[in-house]
């Protein structure tokens, strides 16, 4: 195992999923990509893209993002591990995917929430979309 991918959100379960990251990539001396995937553009999903003020409000959370996941790399790093950061816009399933065999990652690493049956019937669950999407092993880490 040369490359895991670890899908981060900026939430308490981060910690989780870097810890296992760190356990995985030490046990295999293989490199992490953190990878956050950031709202799509408006455009991208057919809406205009509104004011100037909008516009740099969202560049400031990207920007500040960035800088999130920089330091999660950087927590990597200090434990000895290989690490890369990566903000990548667009629909959160595709693009986990996408980069894992674009970064031709052996594992991708992703947390999982358990939410309620309407949750679920109407906005389904990224774990389980990745697990059914991804042609590489998927490790899916309980949050809750």
């Amino acid at each position: 195992m040369k490359n895991i991918l670890v899908s981060v959100e900026f939430d308490p379960g981060a910690k989780l999923l870097l810890a296992k990251a760190t356990e995985m990539a030490l046990a295999f001396n293989a490199k992490v990509w953190v990878v956050h995937i950031a709202a799509p553009e408006p455009d991208y999903i057919g809406y205009a893209v509104g004011p100037q003020y909008v516009r740099d409000v969202r560049a400031n959370e990207l920007r500040e993002e960035h800088r999130m996941l920089g330091d999660f790399a950087d927590s990597l790093k200090s434990k000895n591990v290989e690490a890369e950061a990566l903000l990548v816009q667009g629909a959160t399933t595709d693009m986990v995917v996408e980069e894992a065999q674009k970064l031709e990652c052996d594992m991708i690493i992703c947390g999982h929430h358990e939410h309620n049956f309407i949750y679920k019937a109407l906005l389904g669950s990224v774990s389980n979309s990745i697990i059914r999407n991804s042609k590489i092993p998927v490790l899916v880490v309980p949050l809750d």
